[in-house]
């Protein structure tokens, strides 16, 4: 680094790691694979704190700087905090990546951490993490960081000088870093959209790896760092699927880890005996350290495994049934029977809907989601039956071919506008089947009408109005052109003549005031005014 101060390396990891705290939950309900014990981020958490307390240890007399402790032991002892704190599958494999990228950076001794070596360091523990693992599957953060890797090496072949001047201030050094891996975030969120098409057990349970989205977060966290800014931005998941609380690839009871301090140990020769007495068995180290990790019924077996190799030491046993049972119990507290899908062209209007209990799907201003985004979005709401809004009709074909397609039960109601499916979304709720909410949304629908006042985007051809002119509709029916002010008067009157309650919800553009809205309501009618609608729109109207 151009800069020797060690607290500029330890703000750094603590930025990942402040990101990874807040998402941490989110990623402990997506864990699935090897199984569900729900602790993949709380385990990736503890890796990473391990490296920052080791970080506070070295950096504790302020006046000492890399050069003065030395890189080849600040980076032993990051890798070997790092191997020690590790717990589980996922910070097992974590620590891998952590010790393969220390690696690289321990053979390029005197040589300036820019983006090359960066790229360098990603490949090295993309390898080691895919060494540690006897049987590696894809589909998992194995997968998502040899992809991130991959990116990186494909931006740096394309950068026409990827290395910088050893007296670069550190300013340029942490840009060209952050630029090169917030393009390796993208690829890792990319990489962990497509984990369910490589793994089936992941795709039963309607998650992505937990592992993989645990690091593009952690990456995430350092390109914040780098930056001073806030991360760049990645998508949050849904848990698994209620009817999918767990995956029995394990029988075992107890998560085992501890490591081993000795002489002269070799990684493989104890996994055999491990194998013996459970499985998702990790033995990782060098000849002095090693970390085990096994699932097994008989913990202190397992143990006994290294009597002659050495000091056993940071054993660390979690009941699986245990954990399961717990987070089986928290998610069928949290389920509902039945979830309703609508689809919206805002965020505004969406958060309108979820205010309501329903869950959204950003069609676009055109409202033209496609099959595969509507079943997407059906099967990352929270329940097992589910209820389409469609909104417009030119949803409903592609609502209906994501609920062929879906393995959960599925019900299209083709609502024929945002304004009236939100009116009728009172008649749902999410105790009943959604064959009995579909009858409850349709039979409202059909005592509320809807109305629309939009900017015209082209002159009428029979000159009743130019371009920019308000335009009101009753359903699909045009009713007054002109001013806004006069337009929306006669929606309103026209939508308002034998019901009680009219709802209008304004675009960002509206150009009338709420209180100047609400005094064209006729006398006797009860008017709702909120934000909210389509930039495509001044007004979404509905009475009932």
């Amino acid at each position: 680094m151009t800069d020797p101060n060690i607290v500029r390396f330890r703000t750094i990891v603590a930025g990942a790691l402040a990101q990874l705290e807040a998402r941490r939950q989110e990623v402990n309900d997506l864990n699935v694979f090897p199984v569900a014990d729900g602790d993949t981020g709380d385990n990736m958490v503890l890796t990473l704190r391990a490296v920052v307390d080791e970080l506070d240890r070295l950096g504790a007399d302020g006046n000492r700087t890399i050069d003065d402790i030395g890189r080849d032991d600040i980076v032993d002892a990051v890798a070997g905090a790092a191997l020690l704190g590790a717990r589980g599958n996922s910070g097992v494999i974590l620590s891998q990546l952590i010790r393969g990228a220390a690696e690289e950076l321990v053979s390029r001794p005197g040589e300036l951490v820019d983006a090359t070596l960066i790229g360098a360091a990603l490949a090295r523990a993309a390898d080691r993490a895919y060494a540690s693992v006897r049987e590696p599957a894809e589909g998992t953060i194995l997968t998502v960081v040899r992809e991130m890797a991959s990116r990186v090496a494909v931006e740096l072949a394309h950068m026409p000088d990827p290395r910088l001047d050893p007296d670069s201030p550190s300013e340029i050094q942490d840009d060209m870093i952050a630029s090169v891996l917030e393009r390796a975030v993208a690829a890792g969120e990319a990489s962990v959209m497509r984990t369910p098409d490589l793994l089936a057990v992941l795709r039963d349970a309607g998650v992505v790896d937990a592992g993989g989205y645990g690091l593009t977060i952690i990456f995430a966290g350092i390109v914040a760092a780098l930056r001073g800014d806030e991360p760049p931005p990645l998508a949050h998941h849904a848990p698994a699927r209620i009817s999918h609380p767990h995956h029995a690839s394990s029988t075992y009871r107890y998560c085992t880890n501890f490591a081993v301090i000795g002489q002269g140990l070799e990684p493989s020769r104890y996994v055999a005996a491990l194998e013996q007495l459970g499985d998702s068995v990790l033995v990782v180290g060098d000849a002095t350290t090693l970390k085990v990790h096994v699932h097994t019924d008989q913990p202190d077996h397992a143990t006994a495994v290294f009597a002659d190799a050495g000091e056993v030491s940071h054993l660390d046993v979690a009941d699986m049934q245990e954990q399961v049972a717990e987070r089986i119990a928290r998610g069928e507290a949290q389920a509902v029977r039945c979830s309703v899908l609508a689809v919206v062209a805002s965020r505004g209007i969406g958060e309108l809907f979820e205010s309501l209990g329903a869950h959204v799907v950003d069609g676009g201003p055109k409202l033209n989601p496609s099959t595969y985004e509507l079943l997407a979005g059906i099967h990352a709401v929270p329940s097992e039956e589910v209820v389409v809004l469609t909104n417009d009709a030119s949803v409903v074909l592609a609502a209906e071919k994501a609920a062929e397609l879906s393995e959960k039960q599925v019900v299209v109601v083709p609502s024929r506008s945002q304004q009236t499916a939100l009116a009728a979304l009172v008649a749902y709720s999410p105790e009943r089947s959604a064959q009995v909410n579909a009858q409850a949304i349709t039979a409202a629908l059909e005592r509320v009408r809807g109305g629309s006042v939009a900017p015209a985007a082209r002159d009428d051809a029979g000159g009743r109005f130019r371009a920019g002119d308000a335009v009101g509709f009753v359903e699909e029916t045009l009713v007054a052109w002109g001013e806004p002010e006069q337009t929306l008067a006669r929606v309103i009157a026209t939508l308002g003549d034998g019901s009680e309650l009219i709802t209008c919800i304004a675009g960002a553009d509206a150009p009338l005031a709420s209180e100047h809205v609400a005094a064209l309501v006729p006398g006797g009618l009860e008017l709702e005014h909120r934000d909210g609608g389509p930039p495509t729109h001044w007004w979404l109207l509905s009475a009932e």
